[in-house]
């Protein structure tokens, strides 16, 4: 045991002074990066595989912080699929096949929210493309391979863990390719490489859980990988010895961390589109899922009109508490989205993360229903139904119409949900100009009503005798 952990001792030391040769690199027990103690048998969980990806880690990251890996678009890398069980170790699995799934995924939190939203887009963009893809005549050893056409980020496949097993992945997708367009020079966003690992269980599906890893990488275009490298390792090389010591060494090759399972069930995988977003391990980060994308669209919303919250949401307010004050004011498709959300974490969202994580729609409503906020009107006008002749402006009444759109389709609705008129009978809205003349209400003719204006209003009924036309004046 004690040479055991001297030896061990001795290469982790090394490994924080020079790069490691891979035959090193394959030598070293892996444990999570946050684990900098030596451990002690039976105080770290030993992983039962490792993944390297053959692909050198940038010079340019500090000591503490996660590696970052520089990959060309479309270039085949290959990452080794190790079995590292110790002696007697999950026998179970010892001559059968295990299941691995690899997908691209995103790194930062915001963007995995709206995941399925972005690829989506990405698919509109690059059709017929996949995201990931498997080099499948210089891969070795991988056994039934498969991609799923509405997975366009995710490859699986079989293999022995007592074999020689490889598996080169391409990356299709760029990383400035989900970066807002601005003026040129954007800066790309990070992916992450993740793996999750199946074994068998009592019915022969691929489903119980063994391991999961992850590295994180951006993706440039060809030779871009290797041009970025150059100018980190040149940026280096201009920094004192004292700021050098401050960064990691670049390693020849990649190692993936362990990390949470990816939340999809390999069954959910291969029968639905993606729902879920990635956790990994972080301790400012939980588990996510995104809502289906129709959940955010105005047609679900009723009026879309949000109104003061009877109740307003506590920063003391506990998870549970959190997800019955969702259900109580019509947030019940986020309650999975926020399922490990406090009140304080809610009330930390800016408005322009809640348009994000849920759509423009329901994304100012949450919002201006955690801040017990009603959405002002854009527009107030004031409406009176002429009178029959004989009967005087003192006995008529204004009915306050507010407008949430500038558009003339608003006013019809409104016109009609104060006055009882059906709304599916008016043809036209028209305005009376000089001389008595009908003016068609459009969209820009609305957008230029003075707030708070005064109109009569009389009803005809349309040339054909189907429906009636309202007159404002």
């Amino acid at each position: 045991m004690f040479l055991y952990a001297f030896k061990y001792f001795k290469l982790k030391l090394r490994s924080m002074l020079i790069p490691l040769p891979f035959s090193d690199v394959l030598a070293l027990p892996i444990f999570k990066q946050e684990d900098s103690s030596l451990p002690l048998d039976g105080e770290t969980k030993h992983p039962p595989f490792q993944y390297v990806m053959c692909a050198a880690t940038s010079p340019a990251v500090k000591l503490h912080d996660e590696t970052l890996t520089y990959l060309n678009q479309g270039q085949s890398y290959e990452i080794r699929m190790l079995d590292n069980r110790k002696m007697g170790d999950m026998p179970e699995i010892t001559g059968k096949l295990v299941k691995s799934i690899i997908r691209v995924v995103f790194h930062d939190r915001r963007l995995q929210y709206t995941e399925h939203q972005q690829l989506e887009g990405w698919k509109w963009n690059r059709p017929g493309d996949r995201l990931l893809d498997l080099d499948i005549p210089m891969s070795v050893g991988i056994i039934d391979t498969r991609t799923n056409p509405s997975q366009l980020n995710a490859v699986e496949f079989l293999w022995d863990p007592a074999k020689r097993t490889s598996a080169f992945i391409q990356v299709h997708c760029i990383s400035t390719e989900f970066t807002p367009r601005k003026h040129g020079g954007e800066k790309g966003v990070p992916f992450r490489i993740q793996v999750d690992t199946f074994k068998q269980n009592e019915n022969g599906e691929y489903t119980d859980h063994l391991h999961s890893a992850s590295c994180q990488i951006k993706v440039f275009k060809p030779k871009g990988a290797d041009r970025k490298q150059k100018t980190d390792r040149e940026k280096m090389e201009k920094r004192t010895a004292h700021e050098k010591e401050k960064y990691q060494p670049s390693y020849d090759t990649t190692i993936l961390t362990e990390c949470s399972p990816w939340p999809d069930t390999p069954t959910a995988y291969v029968n639905s589109s993606p729902s879920t977003a990635p956790t990994f391990t972080s301790p400012q980060q939980g588990t996510c899922s995104v809502p289906d994308s129709n959940s955010s669209s105005p047609n679900h919303q009723g009026d879309g009109v949000s109104q003061p919250s009877s109740e307003q949401l506590q920063p003391s307010a506990t998870i549970q508490e959190t997800q019955q004050w969702l259900l109580k004011n019509r947030f019940s498709s986020y309650t999975r989205l926020f399922s490990n959300f406090s009140g304080a974490d809610l009330l930390k969202l800016t408005k322009e993360d809640l348009v994000q994580i849920c759509g423009a729609a329901d994304g100012i409503r949450l919002y201006n229903s955690l801040k017990s906020r009603s959405v002002r009107p854009r527009l107030t006008i004031y409406v009176c139904q002429e009178q029959p002749s004989g009967q005087g402006l003192a006995h008529t009444v204004y009915h306050a119409i507010y407008l949430e759109e500038m558009v003339a389709s608003e006013v019809a609705r409104k016109l009609a949900l104060v006055f009882n008129i059906p709304f599916h009978q008016i043809n036209q809205v028209y305005r009376q100009g000089p001389t008595g003349i009908h003016i068609l209400v459009s969209d820009q003719m609305v957008q230029n009503f003075q707030d708070e204006s005064c109109f009569l209003f009389f009803t005809v009924k349309a040339e054909n005798g189907d429906g009636i036309h309202i007159v404002l004046k």
